[in-house]
């Protein structure tokens, strides 16, 4: 008996007759139809009759198409595999569903970019540990010679023990400055290649295109991953607004069953309407302004953009002193306080600074919306600045970029002669991460935690207006951004770097987490998935193309250097051919000499005797066949009948080839 199709449900009234002729219709057309049918949009019920109906009892499928269908069920289950594998394996999946439930997809969004940044940092350490640190530990030679221990003798790349601190302490401020690792494979000093002659593979050009490499391969991971995260309305159009009723009557998953993704699914859609209606308030302001009133809003605007780009000229001037002042004075008594001196300028430029910008903008009444948009502007700007200006003063200062080498005498700049000045910078990059490291565990554990602790204890008007930290994605995101950024600035200095920033960042997943859901409330402005990834991955790409403007410069210092020895290579053999085409022609002069010396004079016969000094003065002495004679004097005309026409002498002084 056949089965009855089941889309009628129970309690309905009966089908007219002419239904039924399209229900078998329908059915005809599914069994001869070649879609899948798990893209069908029936129940399950109905799929599985579908199956029966395509493949009924006593009919056997062919080897072929049971291969086929195997293969596709196969493939299919490959791909969801590797899909997972792409997104990490699945980390964090259960921790990402539950922030995106009750806090929206724009913060959640911020935690998949710290999982993005994970991955990022595994693959570029997987690149150069597998195309410079295996193959150096493989290829290296058991005893490479104490020549080459040179970056041990250069002033600062030791471990001098300070005076008046005990031998832990010591220890532990030599891990925390990097002086520890100088001589392990964190640094640029320990990768020291023996030659390559007979080896075919080599690693000093791995590992000058290996940094390269990988920011060419993260710029294009970005850059997918920004244009898969760009807007939607950016090609429907600024008037395309999706219908509120559609998510109303579809936003809902009926496959939840527990209680818990119940509450989390109902805050999932609640802050989804919450940011279509601010969006529409903000189109509908924006609508109804006057001309004069966006005059003046210009007007302010202007003002207010000078006046914080006043300040971010300010900070950058305090970053750059800051590192100037700590390279000059490495041999004071405070040196140990000196060493995080830059670290420590650029966090407090980047704290104090976006709060004079929110005091700036708030003081001109914006829109919310403007306001947020002009503060994160800057912030960013605050943010590549500080980075950038700290890169050049230490290259000024380390490198003398742009100053004479008188005044480079007292940095060590002539001494070292260029051979630890690499360490120099991975050594202040190393410090600059890990002092961002530990500002962010500062900041959870010391300061957002303790206050928690006392809005939830005291009452009243302060403690009420206090409140809880509120969680910014945008400064997050800035953060996490900067550290990135060094870290890859310093892959040519500390090609091991990026393994200490996927710990940072895998510790720093759990810190912020447990900050919002414990010690934050999240922000009253919502951010939508699309535009977040867009904005992080937009800032990120501005933090690779920084990175890559040092590393290109070291670069173009070697290969002006490579092009220069060449050229003094090529000057010096070119020189070397001179000379010794000037010691062919005097050896042949000398030959010609002690010839002419045993040749007789003409009317003395063939005999080969003894000659006088008188006729041994008498003979020419220029002549140099083939070759000129710097310094010698011209040749006399020969008398007729001389001896040195005789073909033997001929034969003797002729060139050699």
């Amino acid at each position: 008996m056949q089965r009855q199709w089941s889309l009628q449900a129970p309690g309905e009234p009966e089908a007219e007759p002419g239904g039924e002729e399209l229900c078998e219709q329908e059915m005809e057309r599914l069994c001869l139809s070649q879609q899948p049918v798990r893209v069908l949009p029936y129940a399950m019920v109905d799929k599985r009759f579908i199956r029966q109906l395509r493949e009924p009892e006593g009919v056997k499928t062919s080897c072929w198409q049971q291969w086929r269908r195997r293969r596709q069920t196969v493939g299919r289950r490959l791909g969801e595999a590797a899909r997972r594998l792409t997104r990490g394996c699945g980390l964090w999946e259960g921790a990402l569903y539950e922030i995106g439930g009750l806090f929206g997809t724009g913060i959640q969004s911020y935690f998949t970019f710290l999982r993005f940044l994970l991955l990022l940092n595994l693959l570029i350490l997987l690149l150069t540990s597998g195309f410079v640190l295996l193959p150096l530990v493989w290829l290296r030679p058991p005893d490479p010679g104490p020549a080459l221990n040179f970056t041990l003798q250069c002033p600062g790349s030791g471990h001098l023990p300070q005076p008046g601190v005990s031998k832990f302490n010591n220890l532990l401020w030599n891990v925390f400055t990097g002086r520890a690792f100088n001589n392990t494979y964190l640094f640029y000093g320990a990768y020291r290649a023996g030659p390559e002659s007979s080896s075919t593979y080599s690693i000093r050009l791995a590992y000058l295109l290996s940094p390269l490499a990988c920011l060419l391969l993260c710029f294009c991971g970005i850059l997918r991953r920004m244009v898969k995260g760009l807007p939607q309305k950016m090609f429907l159009g600024q008037d395309y607004r999706s219908p509120l009723s559609a998510k109303v009557f579809s936003s809902w998953d009926f496959c939840i069953r527990g209680q818990e993704a119940a509450t989390i699914k109902r805050h999932e859609i609640s802050n989804e309407f919450k940011m279509e209606l601010e969006e529409g308030c903000h189109l509908l302001l924006l609508q109804q302004q006057t001309r004069a009133q966006r005059a003046c809003h210009l007007l302010t605007y202007l003002r207010v953009n000078i006046l914080i780009g006043l300040l971010v000229v300010g900070a950058i001037s305090a970053i750059f002193w800051a590192t100037k002042y700590s390279q000059d004075n490495k041999e004071e008594s405070l040196f140990l306080l000196l060493q995080y001196l830059p670290p420590g300028v650029i966090a407090l430029v980047n704290f104090l600074g976006p709060l004079l910008f929110v005091f700036l903008v708030q003081l001109e009444n914006y829109p919310p919306n403007t306001e947020v948009n002009l503060t994160l502007i800057w912030c960013v700007v605050l943010k590549l600045a500080s980075l950038g200006m700290f890169s050049f003063s230490l290259g000024q200062t380390v490198l003398c970029i742009g100053r004479n080498k008188t005044s480079c005498e007292s940095y060590g700049y002539n001494a070292c002669d260029y051979q630890c000045w690499e360490n120099s910078v991975g050594e202040e990059l190393y410090k600059l991460s890990i002092f961002n490291f530990l500002l962010t565990v500062a900041f959870a554990f010391l300061v957002s935690l303790p206050r928690r602790m006392l809005v939830e204890r005291f009452s009243g008007r302060f403690w009420a207006w206090l409140d809880r930290e509120e969680f910014l994605v945008p400064k997050n995101v800035l953060d996490i951004v900067e550290g990135q950024t060094v870290t890859w600035m310093g892959l040519f200095y500390c090609p091991l770097l990026p393994l200490l920033n996927s710990v940072f960042i895998f510790l720093t997943f759990y810190i912020k987490k447990y900050t919002l859901l414990r010690n934050s409330r999240a922000s009253p402005r919502r951010f939508r998935a699309s535009s977040s990834i867009f904005f992080f991955q937009l800032v990120l790409l501005l933090g690779l193309l920084l990175a890559a403007v040092p590393l290109g410069y070291v670069v173009s210092s070697l290969v002006l250097t490579v092009c220069i020895s060449q050229s003094q290579a090529s000057s010096r053999a070119i020189r070397r051919l001179r000379k010794q085409l000037v010691w062919q022609v005097q050896e042949k002069w000398h030959l010609v000499d002690d010839l002419s010396r045993l040749l007789p004079e003409p009317g003395s016969g063939d005999s080969l005797g003894p000659e006088s000094p008188v006729s041994r003065g008498s003979r020419p002495r220029s002549f140099c066949p083939g070759f000129p004679c710097p310094g010698s004097p011209g040749p006399r005309p020969r008398r007729p009948g001389s001896s040195l026409e005789d073909p033997r002498v001929a034969r003797c002084l002729s060139p050699r080839p």
